[in-house]
């Protein structure tokens, strides 16, 4: 009730179907080719995700404003309470801040679903901080805790700040090649290849439906109150070890498998040969892709148990009784998001700084 606005649903519907279309890209053929057919095909790419924002916008703004109404304090006479006009201005205020992203992406320096997220973390920021200050001042907690607290996100800031930086490059060769009446010679460059290609929002988004949607599904069919259903719910709470376990392991696998996709091994070495590249000591074609495929792979299992740690940094907290209040606002996913918008923006910048106005390097 805090957020009672139109933007009461922030932009997280938005962020949900792009994620839904993505993971329908891996597993769908069509979908896929549609997406790296070019300029054309991510229009259509962006009109699905859009249609695919307004059913869940619908679905939970509808739901929204129906729990809105059995709310007495704020809704005195429910017979008036104008369900069906609530709902329309809530899906409003989702669309007005994936335009408003749109513009900032299109216009501003940076991602414009990234730069609100970020906001969205940094905003609750000052109100934590506030709150712990008071538990501190009245001896609720130790200063010892706080300290060592402030110490370990500045590690992990930095450490976020090395691996999002750390890149595997790949040396190679392109063959000389006729443009023109220009002769371009042999030439070198590197393929790089991030330690961590799978990002963070689907990875750790999409894990805890592995096991949840079948368990809501469960509990649709026996009921919420079954015993089976009931003790998988309690072990599969933020803290509890299974809960840990199981979606660590689904973070790890999901990394490999969108790191599969992002940096397709087959499709890139395709690229190489149709350009006339190739790696030195590698032949063209399937023993190029073989070889993209096992570095891939080795450098993804550092970036897959980066991805599971961040993840488990407020749980593990919880688990130990290490946590401050509101440890699971302050995660490490949060924390990732911010800093690689921060590194984005710094990148665009320095390439602006860098550009002239005919847009030649100086």
């Amino acid at each position: 009730m805090v957020r009672l606005s139109i933007f009461a649903l922030g932009i997280l519907p938005y962020l949900n179907a792009a994620i839904v279309i993505r993971l329908l890209t891996l597993v769908w053929r069509r979908l896929n080719a549609l997406e790296r057919s070019g300029e054309r095909g991510r229009r259509s790419i962006a009109r699905y995700t859009l249609i695919l924002t307004l059913v869940f916008s619908t679905f939970q703004a509808y739901g929204y404003a129906s729990a809105i109404q059995t709310i007495p304090a704020l809704v005195p006479d429910p017979d008036e309470w104008p369900v069906l006009a609530a709902t329309t201005s809530i899906v409003g205020g989702v669309f007005v801040l994936v335009w408003l992203s749109e513009q900032m992406t299109r216009y501003g320096i940076g991602n414009g679903l990234a730069l609100i997220l970020s906001a969205n973390f940094l905003v609750s920021i000052p109100r934590n901080i506030a709150g712990i200050m008071e538990l501190l001042q009245q001896g609720a907690i130790s200063g010892n805790l706080v300290l060592g607290h402030v110490v370990f996100w500045i590690v992990t800031v930095v450490v976020i700040v090395l691996v999002e930086g750390a890149r595997r490059n790949i040396r190679v060769q392109f063959g000389a090649r006729s443009v023109g009446t220009r002769q371009l010679p042999v030439r070198d460059a590197m393929l790089p290849i991030k330690l961590n290609s799978a990002g963070f929002l689907l990875p750790v988004t999409v894990a805890p439906w592995i096991f949840f949607l079948p368990l809501a599904f469960a509990g649709f069919v026996v009921g919420g109150d079954h015993p089976l259903v009931a003790a998988a719910y309690q072990h599969l709470q933020l803290g509890q070890p299974v809960h840990m376990i199981l979606v660590s392991i689904a973070v790890f696998v999901l990394a490999f498998v969108y790191t599969a996709y992002v940096v397709d091994p087959e499709y890139t070495a395709k690229s190489l040969a149709q350009r006339d590249g190739a790696i030195p000591g590698v032949a063209p074609g399937e023993a190029t892709a073989d070889y993209l495929d096992r570095v891939v792979s080795l450098t993804t299992v550092v970036g897959a148990v980066y991805l599971t740690a961040l993840q488990l940094i407020p749980e593990v907290f919880e688990l130990y009784g290490m946590a401050l209040p509101y440890s699971m606002v302050v995660s490490g996913g949060a924390l990732l998001v911010v800093v690689c918008t921060a590194l984005d923006i710094k990148t665009q910048v320095r390439d602006v700084s860098l550009t002239n106005p005919g847009g030649v390097r100086r």
